[in-house]
């Protein structure tokens, strides 16, 4: 039986990415720079309707960014979602600011507005607020930014998981001052590693492709008067990227079309809930399909899911995503979600526990 993972990359049948390899190859163009990256970044901003794009060598260097962008420095604060990957908080710690993780609401698993608004009254001295769309499904965008310009705070819209969806028919990545995608190898499309930060005007996408390539001052010879990074993405990962482009909507209708299967699937089974759109305002690329079990659910082999479990891991299972997950907000080890993974992993179907609160981050518990 073949093994089912939980995201795979999907490389064109027609080889668009081997062609466009090819020619880097062929023309000597394999630094951080060349066509394919430049071609890249205006496929990629057409795409999200943007006014342009910067393609860099991960999701997470563009948050990087974006913060730098921003003007976030040691002792600033930050809102962060959540719940959410490690990513998205790390780069806050990069900076030595001050993450202030914000609760999600339980529509969307996202940035919970009415949380949001309760934070900026404790915290009104913010400088940037980074909302999540969290397995691909949209926040509520409308009412982030309306609040955070009501206080004046950028946005820096974590759409690593979100290329794609849209919001009342707005892509994903366009609502902040800053958007952030990501093209790892298990996401919506890949090149290999990468991601792109969606850039608003001129002046912040010169800003950063200073901090990108190692904040060279614009000297005949090497002059360097701030930190910089090396975080370009490279030629020959900008043109598996565009040969990825030719075939994305392919592959997002492909991931609602799994999503529709266990619609259908799960429609008439108790105690297993498909977390879908909200309302027709959301419209997500359904990245990783999740549903959330019932504690009430009992599922075979519940009482031994731990006998062989590795020992000493921190913090157990919280969910299960793509097919099975719960949102199980105290973290503590759920017996029926770990009895699901494991039955699931008899049959060659890979799954795995939603992603683990930061706030219950051993790395974060004191912030």
């Amino acid at each position: 039986m073949a093994h089912i993972y939980l995201a795979s990359p999907h490389m064109s049948e027609e080889g668009y990415e081997q062609q466009y390899v090819k020619e880097a190859f062929d023309t000597n163009w394999i630094a951080p720079l060349g066509k394919n990256v430049n071609e890249f970044e205006k496929e990629m901003a057409a795409y999200v309707g943007a006014k342009d794009a910067a393609a860099l060598s991960s999701g997470s260097a563009a948050l990087h960014l974006a913060l730098k962008a921003a003007g976030v420095k040691a002792g600033d604060i930050v809102f962060c979602q959540d719940l959410t990957f490690s990513a998205t908080a790390n780069p806050i710690a990069y900076e030595k600011a001050i993450p202030v993780f914000i609760d999600s609401d339980y529509e969307t698993w996202n940035m919970s507005p009415e949380a949001l608004e309760r934070a900026f009254e404790k915290y009104p001295n913010v400088k940037a607020v980074m909302p999540v769309h969290l397995y691909g499904l949209p926040a509520n965008m409308d009412r982030i930014m309306e609040i955070c310009k009501k206080h004046g705070v950028p946005v820096i819209e974590d759409a690593a998981e979100g290329f794609g969806s849209k919001f009342d028919g707005r892509m994903l990545g366009t609502y902040g001052r800053y958007g952030v995608l990501s093209f790892n190898g298990n996401k919506m499309i890949t090149t290999s590693g990468g991601g792109a930060l969606i850039c608003t005007n001129d002046e912040d996408k010169r800003e950063i492709m200073f901090y990108a390539t190692q904040a060279r001052e614009s000297y005949p010879y090497y002059q360097h008067e701030k930190i910089g990074y090396n975080y370009r993405m490279s030629n020959i990962c900008a043109g598996i990227g565009r040969g990825q482009m030719f075939v994305a909507a392919d592959h997002i209708a492909h991931h609602k079309h799994i999503q529709s299967l266990y619609r259908e699937l799960f429609k008439d089974v108790d105690g297993i809930a498909l977390h879908e759109n909200p309302s027709p305002r959301y419209d997500s690329n359904f990245w990783l399909c999740t549903i959330i079990l019932d504690p009430k659910l009992q599922v075979k082999g519940e009482k031994d899911a731990y006998k062989n479990t590795i020992q000493g891991v921190v913090g157990g299972a919280t969910g299960v995503t793509h097919i099975a997950s719960t949102l199980h907000t105290d973290c503590e080890p759920n017996l029926n979600v770990e009895a699901m993974r494991r039955m699931l992993d008899l049959v060659n179907v890979e799954s795995r526990p939603l992603w683990k609160p930061m706030h219950k981050q051993p790395v974060y518990k004191t912030a």
